[in-house]
């Protein structure tokens, strides 16, 4: 099944864009394209190619070429040649990855260069003592044990059907190269610091170096692992309503770098009538958002087109939703980049992990509300594997790092429903350590612990009611909708499935309209935080998008869903001009 962006893709090299919008160089080069693969038995080493792969769709994906599912006892073989004609002396030739699912070695020359454990965040490697001149040979050997050592697999499935999908395996995210001095600018850490109108910035580098930061024509002059303050000369704050950016630039003896920083703030208070409320910038603000998949029927796990991320987005924030819920999966760079300067708030989901999940687990709490188990019964949890609860951790800690300059991400979700849940209360302080300027949804749906600032809730087969946490957290309608339409010609699977289904695209309108009029429009005015609509597209066998999967199809009017929303972005913009 093809999108509406499939015959846009670039055969040669796609997905060709700058990858960090917010760490950018000048000198760089993609290495997206075709790779030589094999699949083999573990243990294997190919002796000859079995073809070609389009990087950086993984196997299973079309667009990819190959059409075929890595099993757990497989290994995925990926090689290429690049060149090395430039004189490199006194310089750094860095390797990236933006993600491979789910275990990689990579080889430069026969030399092992490096290895990554983790199917969802970047990793770079220093491949500068692996080079020759001339042709170069890259090699990348990828194993995908699924879930059973407990690793990170999102809604992956051997054999998918219903809310589960194709799985993925290999590199599904740009593979590309630098060139930097010897030494050079590793990461930035940017805080903005809404209250005092102002921005730190720490430029971290293995040495004590001096560094000279730019924004609007006045330079800051400071040292490298230490914050330097940015004053912006006039406050502009960031809202979905007005997502201004500050760019600046840095310079650190020969390297350079271009960047950018919004001044928002997130926390959760309580408003004028004593309810608890996600604040933005200092007002209580109405989260009105979707959850997004991020799955496509041509690149699966990997949009086909830069033009499609932005598509998915731009469409939202025309019908009037100001958020994303990234759900169980994080997105390249460039998607929350789009976020940023597009202006929609994203919540981001941990990808759940774990062995296989207990339908005990899963299934009672969405037809009895209230009933939840405690989160250290690691066997009823599907989490007895000590390896991967281990590994849950340095992933949850490698997202937040990853992400944590993102302007517009306002929520983290370190679990959901239960799947692979565990020590909930160890995550939410482990998140809190690193990252104490957000909001934490430590049990999206159910299975809630009774900690933390929100009360979150997923419903689908009742009414929505609202009613005040007794913990007086914020209550927010997590999940909820799903209201479920297939269109023909548009659809992936014949078994389709949904929560409540419409008869065609004018009751489907009705129905949407008649739950938010009646259900969440009420709720919102009596307390409610935040609701997240499920969901931005259909994804396989799940017809309940506002998008048909192939993205041909928007079920509903753009305007008549922004006028159903007019009162709540009134109100949010009401608030936020206000506030300045």
């Amino acid at each position: 099944m093809e999108s509406k962006f499939t015959k846009d893709v670039d055969r040669n090299c796609p997905l060709s864009e700058y990858p960090r919008p917010q760490m950018q160089r000048k000198q760089w080069v993609c290495l997206n394209g075709p790779w030589d693969y094999a699949i083999l038995p573990d243990g294997e080493r190919p002796g000859e190619w079995q073809g070609k792969i389009l990087v950086p769709f993984s196997p299973e994906a079309p667009l990819s070429g190959v059409n075929r599912i890595l099993q757990p006892e497989e290994t995925l073989w990926y090689h290429r040649e690049f060149s090395c004609t430039e004189d490199i002396t006194g310089k750094r030739i860095i390797l990236h990855f933006g993600a491979v699912d789910q275990r990689a070695v990579v080889y430069v020359n026969g030399k092992e260069a490096g290895k990554h454990r983790g199917g969802y965040t970047a990793f770079e490697l220093d491949i500068t003592d692996c080079l020759i001149e001339g042709e170069n040979q890259l090699l990348v050997q990828v194993s995908d044990p699924f879930d059973r050592e407990g690793d990170a697999r999102g809604k992956q499935a051997l054999k998918p059907g219903g809310i589960w999908y194709t799985p993925q395996s290999g590199i599904w995210q740009t593979v590309w190269m630098e060139t930097v001095p010897e030494e050079y600018i590793f990461k930035l850490r940017i805080e903005p610091d809404f209250d005092s109108r102002s921005c730190q910035i720490t430029v971290v580098s293995r040495s004590d170096e001096s560094v000279i930061l730019n924004l609007d024509g006045v330079s800051y002059v400071g040292r490298t692992n230490r914050p330097v303050e940015l004053k912006p000369d006039g406050f502009h704050a960031w809202s979905p309503e007005d997502p201004y950016l500050y760019h600046f630039s840095i310079r650190m003896g020969e390297d350079e770098v271009e960047s950018y920083f919004g001044l928002r703030k997130f926390s959760v208070e309580k408003d004028s009538e004593g309810n608890a409320r996600l604040f933005l910038n200092g007002v209580p603000y109405f989260h009105n958002g979707l959850l997004d998949q991020g799955y496509w029927p041509d690149g699966l796990y990997t949009a086909p087109t830069d033009e499609a991320m932005i598509y998915d987005i731009q469409t939202m924030k025309d019908m009037g939703f100001n958020c994303l819920r990234k759900h169980i999966k994080v997105e390249p760079d460039r998607w929350y980049y789009h976020c940023d300067r597009l202006g929609m708030l994203v919540w981001q989901d941990m990808p759940s992990g774990g062995g296989t999940y207990s339908p005990v687990v899963m299934f009672p709490p969405l037809m009895f509300k209230g009933l939840t188990f405690k989160d250290n019964k690691y066997k009823l949890f599907s989490r007895e594997n000590e390896s991967g609860r281990s590994q849950y951790y340095r992933d949850l800690e490698a997202m937040i790092d990853q992400l944590y300059n993102v302007v517009s991400l306002a929520v983290w979700v370190p679990f959901n429903e239960g799947w692979g849940q565990f020590d909930s209360r160890k995550a939410l302080e482990f998140v809190q350590k690193r990252d104490a300027s957000r909001t934490i949804d430590h049990a999206s749906g159910w299975h809630d612990q009774h900690i933390g600032e929100m009360q979150s809730l997923h419903v689908y087969f009742k009414p929505v009611r609202f009613r005040k946490d007794r913990l007086g957290r914020a209550v927010c309608l997590t999940e909820f909708g799903g209201i479920t339409l297939g269109l023909e010609g548009h659809t992936f699977d014949a078994k389709e499935s949904g929560y409540f289904r419409s008869a065609s695209l004018d009751t489907l309108k009705e129905d949407f309209k008649k739950l938010y009029e009646k259900q969440i429009f009420p709720a919102w005015e009596k307390g409610l935080a935040a609701a997240i609509y499920t969901q931005v597209s259909d994804v396989e066998g799940e017809v309940n998008g506002i998008l048909t999967y192939d993205r041909e199809v928007e079920k509903m009017p753009r305007e008549d869903v922004k006028k159903l929303f007019s009162r709540i972005n009134e109100t949010n913009a009401a608030v936020l001009s206000g506030a300045e």
